[in-house]
């Protein structure tokens, strides 16, 4: 799926939190980038993806990347709000929470949650192209969409049994999120992003269907939060 002002962004090096904080939005981008109780209705539920990251920048390996984020997802989502849960040793969760409509970062080792506003990206789609019938990931036969863009290419695999109201996310300009739910009107189960500073591929290996509580997609108790660099 696709993920802006600048936002938060990490250095790997050094022990001080700013110093962490990279100059460019590659982590929070594919973390973001990548969002049943029947196929009747709007997908509830769990999807389990793996990510494989290829760097494009000089000062961050591949395996760096893959440390940081992990290279299993745990994507749930119920109506509007949605959370993904990242196996790395420095990104640990991203939450958004649509009645705010901002995303909130957690941090390994950092109790304070960073946040962005989900109605800001600073992109431009430049071509939307659909095509039927492309490939197939767990048993469904997807159709794709491709966004070209300003930042790159957002190449997306789905299947309408996993439905997702567009409207929900009507206010998700960040990461192109909303622009490719208008197209496909479901959750992707392979996507493949593409950036001057990066590449990932995600596929679904697992789609659980189940009913989640809505205090799932809250924010912890008494959490600290911090709105990300501009």
């Amino acid at each position: 799926m696709s993920w802006l002002p600048q936002p938060v962004q990490y250095a790997w090096t050094d022990l001080n939190f700013k110093s962490r904080i990279m100059k460019t939005n590659i982590l929070l981008f594919i973390a973001t980038f990548f969002a049943f109780t029947s196929f009747a209705q709007h997908f509830e539920g769990k999807i389990v993806y793996k990510d494989v990251y290829k760097s494009r920048v000089s000062n961050l390996t591949d395996e760096q990347l893959t440390t940081m984020l992990g290279t299993t997802r745990e994507y749930y989502i119920k109506d509007g709000d949605y959370k993904s849960v990242f196996n790395g040793s420095f990104f640990q969760w991203l939450l958004y929470i649509n009645s705010d409509n901002k995303l909130y970062v957690k941090f390994s080792g950092f109790d304070t949650l960073i946040w962005n506003d989900g109605a800001t990206y600073a992109d431009s789609i430049l071509k939307v192209e659909n095509r039927k019938t492309v490939t197939q990931v767990l048993g469904y036969t997807c159709d794709e969409v491709v966004l070209t863009c300003t930042s790159g290419k957002e190449i997306y695999y789905f299947n309408t049994q996993l439905s997702v109201d567009p409207k929900l996310f009507a206010n998700h300009k960040y990461v192109n999120w909303f622009a490719y739910l208008s197209n496909a009107k479901s959750l992707p189960l392979k996507s493949i992003i593409e950036q001057k500073e990066f590449t990932v591929e995600s596929v679904a290996t697992s789609v659980t269907p189940m009913k989640l509580e809505k205090a799932f997609f809250a924010l912890p108790p008494n959490a600290k939060t911090k709105e990300g660099p501009e």
